[in-house]
């Protein structure tokens, strides 16, 4: 059985090990957690003709250095506009690369984006947590943070005749000046006008940023009512709004539950792109109606398969 080893040598903080995400456990209190942006996850699995839930390493702006000490092994990074350094030479993200014992690779932020995902074509080993090797970034729980000194095995490695492959940039994978929202479900906690700012005013991205969520700068969106509603269920992309007016939009690492309103929610399939702004960066949310946040989705699904499955092909040539 063919494998390749690895020596982490330096990694920044949130890189993690992520699979497609640990479903059905919020009902236990569990977060899904997963990657950040999943269409970028999905594409790096896909340009490697592994199964789309399979295990990658999700690299934030802090970046990560790997040394290989055996084997060969093909791998994919795709997400943001990182850069991608192997034996000193240069390639950007979205790209497919073998890498060779004694070879070093080096993943660092480049000009835009905030996540980037490196897949191996093989088995990365990896112990799971309640089925999954996805890691809750605040508790480390599954498959836990990468830190300089520890080892990587990737099983059942593949290559690929060709070391340099590019992978097409899709269109959406570029942070949004502009993102979908549906009110609610508790916009009736805020006044009219405060509602109407929320959609009128630019928000930027605040240094308060992780795997749980981003908490916004700009106006204030105080509610109305008091603030002793009961916790329920809340959803990945919910613009929550806690008692100092600060509203923060929830991410992969999400609770399960909370007391505060949400004044609307992000559309599912924007939020990939929407995780992709670095802080300090500028954003607009416009309202859409449910009916038009379902064809949204259904949009970007279908073209999202068509861009998959001509990956997948493209990894068997």
């Amino acid at each position: 059985m063919s494998s390749a080893l690895f020596s982490v040598t330096a990694a920044g903080p949130h890189v993690t090990f992520q699979d497609a995400g640990r479903d059905g456990m919020l009902r236990f209190g569990v977060p899904t957690s997963g990657p950040m942006d999943r269409a970028s996850y999905a594409a790096a699995q896909a340009a490697l003709g592994n199964p789309p839930d399979a295990a990658s390493i999700e690299i934030s702006p802090g970046g990560l250095s790997l040394s290989c000490l055996e084997g060969e092994v093909t791998l994919a990074v795709a997400g943001g506009g990182f850069q991608v350094v192997l034996d000193g030479a240069r390639y950007g993200a979205w790209t497919v690369l073998t890498i060779r014992a004694g070879s070093v690779l080096l993943v660092r932020p480049g000009f835009w984006g905030c996540w980037t995902y490196l897949a191996f074509a093989g088995h990365l080993q990896v112990p799971p947590w309640l089925g999954s090797i996805s890691t809750h970034g605040p508790t480390g729980l599954g498959g836990g943070r990468l830190a300089a000194g520890q080892f990587l095995t990737v099983t059942d490695t593949r290559r690929r005749a060709e070391r340099f492959l590019r992978i097409p940039l899709p269109a959406w994978a570029r942070p949004p000046a502009e993102v979908p929202v549906v009110l609610g479900p508790q916009d009736r906690f805020f006044a009219p006008e405060t509602v109407a700012t929320l959609l009128r005013e630019p928000f930027t991205l605040s240094e308060a940023y992780d795997r749980m969520g981003v908490r916004l700068r700009g106006p204030a969106l105080p509610p109305v009512a008091k603030l002793d509603m009961p916790s329920e269920p809340v959803a990945r992309g919910s613009i929550q709004v806690s008692g100092d007016a600060v509203p923060t939009v929830l991410l992969a690492d999400h609770q399960s539950t909370g007391g505060y309103p949400k004044i609307a929610t992000v559309v599912s399939t924007s939020l990939d792109r929407f995780v992709q702004l670095r802080s300090r960066q500028r954003v607009m949310f416009r309202a859409v109606s449910a009916r038009e946040a379902v064809g949204i989705v259904r949009s970007r699904d279908l073209a999202q398969q068509r861009y998959l499955d001509a990956l997948r092909q493209l990894s068997l040539e």
